[in-house]
C-alpha cells in the first residue's frame, strides 16, 4: 500500500534502531544462510528485516501499525499480528528483540512505543510468551536468536530456555555505558 497522508506512519511510536538492534542485527548477519526463510517478530522500524542479505525470504510481524507502516516503508513484507498469532509458515531463523524493560502496571503509558518497551513486572512476559509459540511455526533444524537484557535476569532466562524445550548458546553480548550488559543467545530445539 502506498503512503499517503491517512497512513503515514508515526515515527514518536516506533521503536527507533539503539545499541540492541544493532547488536541482534550483527549477530543474525553472522547466522544466516542462502536458503533461510527468515521472520523478524516485532520488527519496530523494520531496520533488522531491511538489512538482511539474500536468502529466500523475509517476513516480519509487529502490533504496532505505526511499525507496520514503517516497516512497509522500507519495502519489508510485514504482518501487522500479535507475536506469531496466525502464522502458518515453517521458518528456519526467527529473530527477536523483546520488550525487555521491567514495567508495573502504574508505570505503564498507553501509546504504542509501550508494546516495544514493557517487559512486565520481571522484563520476561513477552519473552515468555514468545517461547511458548515459536516452536509451532520453527522448521525442523530451525534456529532462534533472541535478544535478552541484564534486566531480565540472565539465569532466569536461560532456564526458560531450556523448560520450553531449547539448547542455547550465546553468540555475542555487549555492555552499556548504564551498566546494563545485552546478550543475543541462538536457540534451537532439543
Amino acid at each position: 500500500m502506498p503512503l499517503s497522508p491517512t497512513n503515514f506512519p508515526d515515527e514518536g511510536q516506533v521503536y527507533q534502531p539503539e545499541e540492541d538492534t544493532f547488536l541482534l542485527l550483527q549477530k543474525a548477519l553472522e547466522e544466516v544462510r542462502p536458503d533461510d526463510i527468515i521472520l523478524e517478530v516485532g520488527t519496530g522500524s523494520g531496520y533488522i528485516a531491511s538489512s538482511i542479505p539474500a536468502c529466500r525470504m523475509v517476513i516480519a510481524t509487529d502490533i504496532s501499525p505505526h511499525a507496520v507502516l514503517s516497516s512497509r516503508a522500507k519495502g519489508v513484507q510485514v504482518i501487522r499480528t500479535d507475536l506469531t498469532a496466525g502464522l502458518c509458515r515453517v521458518f528456519t531463523l526467527v529473530l527477536f528483540n523483546p520488550p525487555y524493560i521491567p514495567t508495573l502496571p502504574h508505570e505503564r503509558l498507553d501509546d504504542w512505543l509501550e508494546y516495544a518497551l514493557d517487559g512486565g513486572p520481571d522484563g520476561r512476559r513477552t519473552l515468555t510468551r514468545f517461547l511458548m509459540q515459536v516452536p509451532c511455526i520453527l522448521a525442523p533444524g530451525g534456529r532462534v536468536m533472541v535478544l535478552v537484557s541484564s534486566l531480565q535476569d540472565f539465569k532466569i532466562c536461560e532456564k526458560l530456555f531450556t523448560s520450553f524445550g531449547f539448547s542455547f548458546d550465546i553468540t555475542g553480548s555487549k555492555f552499556l555505558e548504564d551498566g546494563e550488559e545485552l546478550r543475543v543467545y541462538l536457540l534451537k530445539i532439543v
